[in-house]
Formats: C-alpha cells, structure tokens, sequence
C-alpha cells in the first residue's frame, strides 16, 4: 500500500546531506566544543560553522545565534528570558490567542510570578490587527510575542508592522516572533521583520531533532533559564550537542538557498488539495487565509464527524494526516485555534490539518483527494447529526 506523509509539521525526513555533516561526531569527532586541547577543534569549528550558516538564513551576526534543544526551548528562552531580565521595567506581556502552547503556557506560568498578559483577539482568517497591538501597550509592556505563522492554521502575520508599533511605543518593549512552523519555507529576515528574537526549529526543514535556533538581537537582554558553564555566550549552559548542531546549520543552508524553489513545488499540490476538497464534498470548510499562508499548510473543518475518525481511516489508506498541533494532538478538545477564529466547537471536532514537504507529489494530492470524499461520506452515514440534518429535524 502507498504511504504518504502529509504530517511534515510533526517532523520531516532529514536530508542526505544533514546526516553526512551530522556523522563524523558521533565516534569520530567526539570531543567537547569547549576543550581547548585537540579534540575540541573539530566540534569547536563545526559550532562556528552552522552559527555562520543560521546567521545567513535570519541576516543577522553569527553571535547573535544562540542553539537550544527545541523550538519549545527556545520560545521559553524568549518569553521567560525576557520577563526574567526586564521585570524591574514591568510584568506585562502581550501574546496572540493563536499561539503555539509554548508560547501561552509560558506566559501564564509567569501570572504565578505576578506578570500579566493581554491575549490579542485574532480575525476569521487568524490576522492579528496591529491596531490591536497599538491598543494594548501600556507603560510596563516588556515583550510582544506574535506567532510568525500559525503551526495549525497556516496564517501569515504582517511582523514587520507590528514590529513597529512596539518599537515606536517608546517604553524599551522587545518583540519575538515564533517562525518555528515557518523558518525553511517563507523568508525569515529578522532586519525585515523587525524583531528583537525569533525561534526556529530546524527539525521541521528537513534538520534533526534535538537542536532548536534562537536568534538574539545584540543588546537584548534576557535570563538564562540554565545556570551552569559559558556555552552559547553564557546565555544556555550545558554540553552543545554538536552532532545536532551541524545537521541544523546544513539544513538552514539548504533552506536559504531553496526558498523559492519549496514554494514553487509546494504551491500547486497546496492548491490541487483545497480546491478538489472544496469543490467535492459539501459543508467543508478551509481554515486560515487562502491567499496569505504558509505553502505547505492546509487546515479544513469538515462538518458532522470527528477528525480522530477522519485520521484513522485515512490512515488505514496509506495517508498520514493531523488533527491539530502534534504537540496536542492526544488531548480530545477544541483547538484553541480555531475557537479563536470563530470555529463552533462542535466544527472544530472534525479538523483535518495537512502539512506538505519537499518528498510530497502530484500524485500524492490526486491519491488524497480520491479517497477522503468516500472515507467523509461513510463516516457522515454512521453519524446521527448527519442524519438529522439530512432528515431536517
């Protein structure tokens, strides 16, 4: 039976040339980055290197580079970090309602601490309005963190003018965005968008797990969040897993210089699967704006069954899909998401949320798009709203 992977936000296929830079230190090369003694040199050097390489893709100084573990770590570096450095200024934190968990959990994990933040309201298609953000600075704003793109819903954030309203409010607040769902397939310019920090995952650009990137704007202070040794220019202690390291600074270089060449694979599968889907079963609807979104990133709700059902099935048909973040797709609720654009929390139960990748075809779409409209139409007859509908009670 064919498998296709249409869960590439969960995690994609390292590249061949990711697992070559990743290999020689693992036996061969297996020193410690911050000896000074001959084994240090090659890990010391491949850290240089992939620094360069991230700095590249973001535009920014190498030592402004700092390597985590994860985009979840480097999203509560910027969040915790900041709050932590900058609480004698204030405690008031602004965020999007449609950010990812580590982003909203770390904020309120800092309420306990007495910081507070304000949840910016979001349109149907999941925009922020800079107006809001205008509207909800105050005195002792420290930080506004507003998601890049959406992980679930594929909407793209005008930063740039958000970026500016923070700026321009004149009281030293930071801004971060999380590109962890964009970074490898849109532009990823921090002088562009403006911002102060900005977290990425290369695990999701065909990089390895278990290295997160987190670009730090020079003279933005935060807290490190792990007291120990010098490493990462004293701001993340611990043992650099270089291993890790060089596979991301590889998988950024290939990002920077595939940009274009992503989107225009991506682009006509994207639009193949939502117009088949939206022309060929009744009551589905695509979540998230149509013309500004991430290209690989398709999120509909279809209405009268549950999305665990609709994964399952198509699941048994080869084709891996998603029914939210992965980081929640086991917890049977409504996506904060989608409630935040609107989406009635009966809808919400049937969301499906593709996410595309460079291994994905023509024929993988025209697969998908043949076998969900029969998989929606059995599960609809074993559902009893569906038959109620149908009998217009």
């Amino acid at each position: 039976m064919k498998t296709i992977n249409f869960d590439h936000f969960a995690a994609t296929k390292m590249r061949p040339e990711v697992k070559s830079a990743m290999e020689p230190f693992f036996i061969e090369e297996y020193g410690n980055a911050q000896s000074i003694h001959n084994l240090g040199d090659a890990p010391r050097e491949a850290l240089d290197k992939s620094r360069v390489q991230a700095a590249s893709l973001f535009n920014c100084a190498s030592s402004e580079v700092i390597f985590t573990s994860s985009g979840s770590e480097s999203n509560n570096l910027a969040i915790k970090g900041a709050a932590f450095a900058r609480m004698a200024q204030g405690k008031h934190i602004i965020v999007s309602g449609i950010e990812h968990f580590s982003v909203l959990n770390a904020v309120k994990s800092l309420t306990k601490l007495g910081f507070e933040f304000t949840a910016l309201p979001v349109d149907k298609d999941g925009f922020v309005n800079p107006d809001d953000v205008k509207n909800a600075m105050r005195k002792d704003t420290i930080l506004v963190s507003v998601t890049h793109a959406s992980n679930e819903i594929g909407t793209i954030q005008n930063i740039k003018a958000i970026s500016e309203i923070v700026h321009g409010f004149g009281n030293g607040a930071y801004m971060h965005t999380d590109a962890n769902t964009s970074c490898g397939f849109i532009e990823t310019d921090v002088k562009e968008l403006g911002v102060d920090m900005l977290s990425a995952a290369p695990h999701r650009f065909y990089g390895p797990k278990g290295a997160g990137l987190f670009y730090l704007k020079k003279g933005t202070r935060i807290m490190p969040l792990i007291d120990g040794g010098v490493q990462e220019f004293g701001r993340r202690a611990g043992t650099e897993n270089v291993a890790a390291i060089a596979g991301a600074g590889v998988a950024c270089e290939l990002a920077k210089n595939e940009l274009n060449k992503r989107r225009e694979h991506l682009l006509p599968i994207q639009n193949h699967i939502i117009d088949s889907v939206l022309s060929s079963i009744d009551e589905v609807y695509l979540n998230g704006s149509r013309t500004n979104r991430l290209p690989n990133n398709i999120n509909f709700v279809i209405k009268y069954i549950e999305g665990e059902s609709i994964l399952m099935w198509l699941n048994n048909s080869g084709i891996m899909v998603a029914s939210g973040s992965a980081c929640t797709s086991k917890i049977l609720k409504s996506s904060h998401v989608l409630t935040a654009i609107g989406v009635d929390a009966a809808l919400a139960q049937g969301s499906l949320l593709i996410s595309l990748g460079e291994d994905n075809t023509m024929e993988d779409a025209k697969y998908f798009t043949e076998q969900l409209p029969p998989i929606v139409q059995k599960l609809r007859e074993m559902s009893p709203l569906y038959e109620e509908a149908k009998s217009g009670k």
